[in-house]
């Protein structure tokens, strides 16, 4: 194979003053790794996603380091090193909670001795034959992936045109696109993905083979697609990224319950999710916490509730139709996308207490509010407001009355009482009371 042939670009090696990468911006642990690893007389180099977001004026969360060294000549050099892997050998060199991994250059030779390497179908499920710094780049995915920033000269080497991509703001695979997805079908997914994280549109001809190729996204495993689906919806970008999947119709690959709700034309659904997804990148920006459970519940929403009221309304009692309806979609959606256990639970149950919500009866109300998932459930039937003015004023019940102390709240009950004749202003006339604020004696201060 003739690295240039495949793409048609010579090498560029753009000086440090000409390019915006600065040592300030790399993380300590991987210029220590960087600068060992060419002390000892090996190539060292930054790669990947981490060049491209320097470039790009980024702040990179993971630093990736290639080289010549084997995975073994690594372990020797670094006390604080593991290896990993067999489908591709790496080596972790951790630094208290930073981890900085190394891959030594990938070679394109096939030949039998020369390596180990095994591809079944097209696909490749064991890579571990060394290569050159130019065969290495010709393996990685996409041009902006495949530039390397030398710790020894401060330059960075583009092998394939990923400088002129960076520039156009676009995303082109190394290779024939359809040969490169059906060695590894996830790539489509990393095409969406990074597409929406930088605001890039996918060349056409990496788009081309979505619709023929996107059935083998159900051969990955679906532990795998858990990760990515994590990479796609709570790195901070996840409403760009699900309207990306949609483009490109990827959505059903990963979440067809959710691509087959939608296509009812249910909008009202279609603007629960992203306004769920808008308030968890909201949240990630803000450096607060997220749970994967919430998010997955708001994606299948809609095939659930749509299942639940179909066994309701054919005569099944409301709870076993709840139950029932969770449980299937779980289920289909776990053969694809293995959401653990833990976090099925919780899905299970924010859908199973929205519709006690319309349960507006003293002790059904109080027993919902005593529930450990009643804050996620109130979150979810507040994100529920536009299928009908109907929720949308039971949301505004149920936030006025966690306002309220117990004995005003327990007095504006009945025991009983119909949902739909809710009294929103008989409730609103019962007011929280103020605390008074105590005065502090004179003449004493906070101070001690």
């Amino acid at each position: 194979m003739n690295p240039k042939a495949s793409t048609g670009h010579a090498l560029s090696v753009i000086p440090r003053e000409q390019h915006t990468i600065s040592r300030k911006n790399i993380s300590k642990a991987a210029l220590r790794v960087l600068y060992r690893l060419n002390e000892a007389g090996y190539d060292a180099y930054l790669v990947g996603g981490a060049v491209r977001d320097l470039l790009l004026g980024g702040h990179p969360k993971d630093f990736d380091v290639a080289t010549n060294a084997t995975p073994d000549e690594v372990k020797k050099l670094f006390r604080n090193c593991r290896l990993i892997g067999r489908r591709f050998r790496l080596a972790h060199v951790v630094y208290g909670n930073e981890i900085i991994e190394v891959a030594t250059f990938r070679g394109t030779s096939e030949e039998q001795g020369e390596g180990d390497r095994h591809v079944v179908d097209g696909r490749i499920v064991r890579d571990n034959v060394w290569g050159s710094i130019e065969e290495d780049a010709h393996r990685r995915d996409f041009r902006v992936n495949a530039m390397y920033y030398g710790i020894s000269d401060f330059s960075v080497r583009d092998y394939v045109g990923g400088m002129k991509d960076l520039h156009d703001r676009v995303l082109h695979l190394i290779g024939d696109p359809a040969t490169r997805y059906r060695e590894d079908p996830v790539r489509m997914l990393r095409a969406a993905r990074l597409a929406a994280k930088l605001d890039f549109r996918i060349g056409p001809e990496a788009a081309a083979p979505f619709a023929e190729l996107g059935p083998l996204l159900s051969g990955v495993a679906p532990a795998r697609l858990f990760d990515e689906s994590l990479k796609l919806f709570l790195t901070g970008h996840g409403l760009k990224s699900f309207r990306m999947l949609e483009q490109c119709g990827l959505l059903k690959f990963m979440f067809p319950a959710t691509a087959r709700a939608l296509k009812r034309g249910d909008e009202a659904l279609r603007e629960l999710i992203e306004h769920g997804l808008e308030n968890t990148d909201a949240r990630i920006s803000e450096g607060k916490s997220v749970t994967p459970a919430f998010l997955f519940a708001v994606l299948l929403w809609g095939e659930v509730r749509d299942l639940a009221y179909t066994w309701t309304t054919h005569g099944k009692d409301a709870g076993e139709a709840w139950s029932r309806a969770a449980a299937h979609v779980v289920d289909e959606q776990c053969r694809r996308v293995a959401i653990p256990r833990r976090f099925t639970i919780t899905m299970e149950e924010i859908w199973s207490l929205q519709p006690r919500f319309e349960q507006i009866q003293r002790k059904k109300v109080f027993r919902l509010l005593a529930h450990p998932r009643f804050r996620a459930a109130f979150d979810f039937l507040l994100l529920r407001a536009t299928e009908s003015p109907g929720i949308a004023e039971l949301g505004q019940w149920w936030a006025h009355a966690q306002q309220l102390p117990h004995e005003s709240l327990a007095a504006a009950l009945p025991l009983q009482h119909a949902a739909s004749s809710v009294n929103m202003d008989a409730l609103r006339a019962v007011t929280p009371r103020k605390r008074k604020r105590r005065r502090k004696p004179a003449g004493r201060s906070g101070a001690t």
